[in-house]
């Protein structure tokens, strides 16, 4: 039996180039009508004439969504929160952005009685795993359309004679050679130079930061505040969710701050170089980190680290809309009471340097730590825990066990010959 046929598609729209060639190609190939879905998450595109080049494409409207607040609020704090890192350097700016346009893709299909969404993810990235899983959890019912995986179009020059041949408005500014995806979080930058992993990326490549070398000579102090592990205030300023992460873009791209280079491991199986700029994110990561240090107990700390690599292996994957993901949440809401207070820094030249931090949930005691006071401290009873702590090693060496890699043989190097 076929399958029913496509009334009303939404398709993820941005008035580029393949987005822009995309609509045509829905209504000739799917004969649907197409309603277009802009999403303001901060990216600083012009959004003026979008809907006057949508309805020029043949869309029957432009829907556009200010997304900023929500993206800040309920996607990158909670990510904050969760120390979430992906392999090591990656914050996730573009996987954490993506379930939010696919929950309102979604949305707006329901508002419109549309029966299929699209989306002009290629089919060798992540972004395609990311939009489609999120349609998946909220709305299995609509059809997923990716033109990349179905057309036959392969290069920038065939989408501009599509184009053509339909008298189609699309960009006329010439294409970057970066392929880059930007937010109130981050931007990205992939393709070009950055293809050969050797090579140093060109400094004009980068939009956000100022390279460490022409940053200012002085350094600049910050403070921000948190509230069980959400940032409310800089510098005494109680700020929005989306103006306290703009701010601080502005403020540590001055002092180049955020810069990562990364050869990332894809959801599809894939390397890929990419560098990533995140000022304000960067910023917010060590801020959040310090004053976890200060109130958060070591079991704590060492098993929120652990859930912190699984998480963001989830936004990563684009499981965000999953019961694990929800679970980890539930783990992390129950860590971040006690994280309010204070934290301190000092920005200079791509360095974030923390210069005080304090809490009222603190767990450092100066009594106690001091060298100089006894009442607190009784030194004697560290002889009994450390017998205790160092009996395993005890027993080993009584009964002669070896200790790996000390007592291992070693291949003789002069049996082999030099060039």
């Amino acid at each position: 039996m076929n399958p029913a046929p496509i009334k009303k598609a939404v398709l993820a729209y941005s008035g580029g180039l393949d987005t822009s060639v995309i609509v045509p190609w829905l209504k000739e190939n799917y004969g649907c009508e197409v309603v277009c879905f802009t999403a303001d998450v901060g990216q600083g595109e012009e959004l003026d004439g979008l809907e006057e080049k949508a309805l020029a494409s043949g869309a029957s409207q432009l829907v556009i969504h200010d997304m900023k607040e929500e993206f800040a609020a309920d996607f990158l704090f909670p990510l904050l929160r969760s120390g979430a890192v992906y392999e090591r350097k990656y914050l996730l700016g573009t996987s954490v952005a993506r379930p939010l346009i696919a929950k309102h893709l979604v949305d707006v299909a329901h508002e419109v009685g549309a029966d299929a969404i699209a989306h002009g993810a290629t089919g060798k990235g992540n972004d395609q795993v990311r939009f489609e899983l999120t349609v998946m959890a909220l709305d299995p019912r609509l059809k997923v359309i990716a033109p990349w995986r179905e057309w036959e179009i392969r290069s920038r020059e065939d989408a501009l004679a599509y184009a053509a041949e339909r008298n189609i408005p699309v960009p006329n500014t010439l294409k970057s050679i970066y392929s880059r995806d930007r937010n109130l979080w981050h931007i990205s930058h992939e393709g070009g130079p950055l293809e050969e992993p050797w090579l140093e990326p060109e400094e004009d490549m980068f939009q956000l930061t100022a390279s460490p070398e022409s940053a200012p000579d002085q350094p600049e102090y910050i403070e921000i505040e948190f509230e069980t592990g959400t940032p409310i205030k800089l510098n005494g300023e109680a700020l929005t969710p989306y103006q306290l992460i703009h701010q601080l873009n502005i403020i540590g791209g001055v002092h180049g701050i955020g810069r990562a280079d990364l050869v990332e491991s894809r959801l599809v199986g894939m390397k890929s170089h990419g560098v990533y700029e995140t000022p304000g994110g960067t910023i917010l990561m060590a801020a959040h980190k310090e004053l976890e240090s200060l109130v958060l107990d070591r079991a704590t700390i060492q098993f929120k680290d652990f859930v912190a690599l699984k998480y963001a292996e989830l936004v990563y994957d684009g499981m965000w809309f999953t019961p694990l993901k929800e679970a980890l949440d539930a783990f992390v809401d129950a860590t971040q009471g006690p994280v309010t207070g204070m934290v301190r820094l000092k920005l200079y030249k791509g360095n974030i340097i923390p210069v005080g931090r304090k809490s009222p949930f603190s767990l450092y005691r100066e009594d106690f730590a001091t060298f100089g006071q006894e009442d607190v401290y009784d030194q004697s009873d560290a002889e009994g825990f450390i017998h205790l702590f160092g009996l395993p090693l005890k027993v080993r060496a009584l009964n002669n066990l070896p200790i790996a890699g000390l007592h291992m043989s070693k291949p003789d190097y002069s049996r082999f010959k030099r060039d």
